[in-house]
């Protein structure tokens, strides 16, 4: 296999390994959301999550550190974070679980736009049409039209623009930076101090099991967070996130099991549309890899003298 099909298939396995972790964080996030508000879970997950960079960063150290060559880039991927961990909360505290991934199913639309001004990728239209379809199949979720809109919506939605631009950030600062822990200890970071200096408005007592729940919240977090910050490097950004709907597996099963919410059968048939969508954009981007190599071949032929 050349080392252009290894590189996406890598970087497809680690975005599915971060779907079960991610899932399983936002399912914390939900157990906590009725109890506290965002500053306090944020301020301890985001200190946390921080100090396993810098513990990480130390056993296996790299040149340069945890430091930063983009920093107006990184500031940007920072505050992106913190906007969308907010948002991402209150939404789960507003809406049915397995609801919230109706936004988490128009990233990779956002993702798409963002791309070509950002990140200077090209998306091709094939890749635009299934981006499309993966967008007809987000709003079989909404079987009641747009008057079914609420506030948790407009969170969820605000949620979704800021995550995507913090993946897409990610990404482009990424091309720069030798280690990809510096693009999560640095937004954990920003959560941290932002959250810290929200907290003594906020904050109430934990018992032992719920500070227990915010270490495991932050320890999937890390580990997610580092996943797809090397994903994010291996893959393009309109490739990536369309496997990230494949949550929406994880997300039924947490909300079922967890919260006792049962999705109608709208929610699976959009799902299975968005899914689609995500499983062609990865055929798409192995195919694509294939033709490029192909025509390097060729080229080089052509010029290759003929043999004596």
């Amino acid at each position: 296999m050349k080392a252009g099909s290894v590189a996406a298939l890598t970087g497809a396995t680690l975005v599915l390994i971060y779907t079960a972790l991610i899932s399983s964080a936002d399912g914390i996030t939900k157990l906590l959301a009725g109890g506290y508000a965002a500053p306090q879970l944020y301020a301890v997950s985001g200190g946390l999550v921080a100090l396993f960079c810098v513990l990480a960063n130390r056993a296996r150290p790299v040149e340069g550190g945890l430091r930063t060559t983009r920093p107006y880039a990184m500031a940007i991927r920072s505050v992106a974070t913190v906007v969308a961990g907010v948002s991402f909360f209150y939404a789960f505290r507003l809406l049915a679980f397995a609801e919230v991934f109706i936004f988490i199913g128009l990233m990779p639309i956002m993702s798409g736009l963002m791309s070509g001004p950002i990140l200077r990728e090209r998306v091709p239209m094939r890749v635009w049409a299934a981006l499309a379809a993966g967008f007809v199949g987000v709003m079989c979720l909404f079987p009641e039209g747009v008057q079914a809109i609420t506030l948790g919506h407009a969170v969820a939605l605000l949620a979704c623009f800021s995550g995507t631009l913090s993946m897409v950030m990610a990404r482009y600062v990424g091309r720069y930076e030798r280690n990809s822990l510096a693009l999560v200890f640095f937004p954990n970071l920003t959560n941290m101090v932002v959250m810290a200096a929200i907290l003594p408005f906020v904050f109430k007592p934990m018992p032992l099991t719920d500070l227990g729940l915010a270490v495991a919240y932050a320890a999937l977090l890390f580990g997610a967070r580092w996943l797809l910050v090397v994903a994010l490097r291996l893959l393009p950004a309109y490739t990536a996130t369309p496997l990230m709907n494949l949550q929406f597996v994880w997300m039924v099963l947490i909300g079922l099991v967890f919260f006792g919410e049962v999705p109608g059968s709208n929610v699976f048939l959009g799902a299975a549309i968005v899914v689609a969508s995500g499983v062609y954009l990865v055929y798409e981007q192995f195919a694509g890899q294939k033709r490029r190599e192909a025509r390097i071949q060729n080229r080089a032929a052509a010029v290759m003298p003929p043999a004596e």
